[in-house]
């Protein structure tokens, strides 16, 4: 994992940029802001000719088991611009607000996933949207029929809704051209600060600042979550209820690198995993392991290689609640990277499990090779339907049709992420300290799959169990369900985590 040095930043604003004393166009005269008489039009950019189409509102019903609910869906974009009043991307969102309630007591929850690189579509359409996609990597292949269907597990009925997708992703991109934009933006503070931007512009956009305000983040979500809430709090002058933070990623200072605690942190969601292949497996079923992965395990990790007998009993132990090959753990010492356990849990068979979803296998496609060349069954499955259902979606039911390419998930935009390469490696456990401290009020919410290997649960529990006394239960929740990454895939954990986001919301 790539490090992070905070970034000095120019701010960026939204929408209309301020106006300067040559901005306006002489009475006669054709052409935009600056143009002079005597002189040709200028020609706009390449990106102002593939500027977003102006904001589409349609009037919506959906009908569900009993209820019906009528709402105004958008799909729109807000620009922003530089100090400078230069314009530098536009950033795209959808909407859906209920019809019949009072804005100001109508809370509204804003939506983004992480990567860096994933657009808004997976908690659109696979969880909290009025339409959904089924997602469920064991059953979803690339050609698996795009169309979405009615939501009955939507959050519309609490909550308006606003899906936003960062530069880079969904349609969203850059108006400005030069390097330095683009490192502006792809950066863990740049990003923070256009996030935070974008939902006090839509506030004020359609008069919603009075209505209460939720966030919403999924993975790198863990990130941005609490530094957006901070942003909002202290720069944009908005206030935020409560957070909600789907399989997070809160701290890559000890899940990454040579960093015991990773060890710690996965070998729950290993055991679960080997666990779930036999039958249902529930948290309380792994109190054994989690006992163990803070005790034992831990206690041995630290004496390290050089105590031949911790290392044996360790790897041994790891050997055993596994069923990997003792001579492999051995090997390893018992400490399986996350690649490494997916190769070895069914290599006997040819096959490896998911990175998202480890209860998902899949084929290796070079078996006998001694180099892992392996993707992730239980991702790389989802991304031409979910691409083409959030197209069609836009294009048909919403009526917004921009140019170019819908970026699901952009691995060009994690290629160019400037996590920072100083001693403070991207962290947002501070931020959720400060927020929980400045607001009494506010709650967090934090829900993850047993089977996720991409971001394990047992990584958030050590980070909440780090908080203040007065950032513990029930100002702070944290929730696992059966599943992975996106463990609302599966009906019953989607069902119960949106009962748990309902009562917060609520409260």
């Amino acid at each position: 994992m790539a490090l992070l040095a905070l970034a000095t930043l120019a701010p960026v604003r939204a929408d209309d940029p301020p106006q300067r004393p040559d901005a306006a166009t002489p009475a006669g005269q054709k052409g935009g802001p600056g143009a002079r008489a005597g002189q040709p039009p200028s020609t706009p950019s390449a990106a102002e000719q593939h500027r977003l189409p102006p904001d589409s509102t349609t009037r919506q019903t959906l009908e569900l088991p009993g209820r019906t609910l009528a709402f105004a869906a958008t799909a729109g974009s807000i620009r922003l611009f530089d100090d400078k009043g230069e314009p530098q991307a536009e950033l795209a969102y959808t909407s859906y607000q209920l019809d019949g309630t009072d804005r100001a007591t109508r809370p509204v929850t804003f939506f983004f996933n992480g990567g860096p690189g994933a657009s808004s579509a997976w908690l659109q359409l696979g969880n909290a949207g009025p339409w959904r996609l089924p997602i469920n990597a064991d059953e979803v292949t690339p050609s698996t029929s795009p169309e979405v269907m009615p939501n009955a597990e939507t959050w519309l009925d609490f909550t308006d809704l606003v899906f936003i997708d960062p530069v880079g992703t969904g349609y969203s991109r850059f108006v400005a051209t030069g390097e330095d934009v683009r490192r502006r933006f792809y950066s863990v503070d740049g990003d923070v600060s256009a996030l935070a931007l974008v939902i006090r512009r839509w506030l004020e956009k359609h008069d919603r600042l009075l209505s209460p305000k939720f966030v919403a983040g999924e993975s790198y979500g863990g990130i941005r979550g609490p530094k957006v809430v901070r942003q909002l709090q202290m720069q944009q002058g908005v206030g935020v209820n409560g957070l909600i933070m789907i399989s997070p990623l809160f701290d890559f200072r000890e899940f990454a690198g040579t960093s015991l605690l990773q060890y710690v942190a996965t070998l729950p969601s290993y055991v679960a995993t080997v666990r779930e292949a036999k039958g249902p497996v529930k948290r309380a079923d792994l109190a054994d392991v989690e006992a163990y992965a803070r005790g034992e395990f831990l206690a041995d990790l630290v004496k390290g290689e050089a105590d031949r007998e911790a290392a044996s009993r360790l790897a041994d132990k790891v050997a055993a609640l596994t069923g990997i090959d003792q001579a492999v753990s051995r090997r390893l010492a018992g400490r399986f990277d996350v690649g490494e356990f997916r190769r070895e849990l069914d290599r006997k068979n040819g096959k490896v499990t998911g990175r998202y979803d480890a209860s998902v296998r899949g084929f290796d496609p070079y078996p006998d090779s001694t180099s892992s060349r392996f993707g992730d069954p239980s991702g790389d499955t989802l991304q031409a339907p979910l691409t083409s259902a959030a197209v069609d979606l836009l294009t048909r039911k919403l009526n917004w049709r921009p140019d170019g390419s819908y970026e699901v998930l952009n691995g060009a935009v994690e290629r160019a992420w400037d996590f920072g390469h100083g001693i403070n490696p991207a962290q947002s456990v501070s931020e959720l300290r400060q927020i929980l401290a400045t607001d009494a009020k506010m709650t967090v919410l934090v829900g993850h799959g047993l089977f996720d290997l991409a971001t394990p649960y047992f990584g958030s529990q050590i980070v909440l169990d780090q908080l203040p006394v007065f950032a513990s239960a029930p100002r702070v929740k944290l929730v696992v369900y059966p599943g992975g990454h996106m463990f609302y895939s599966r009906d019953a954990s989607r069902q119960a985590f949106r009962a748990e986001v309902e009562a917060m919301i609520k409260q």
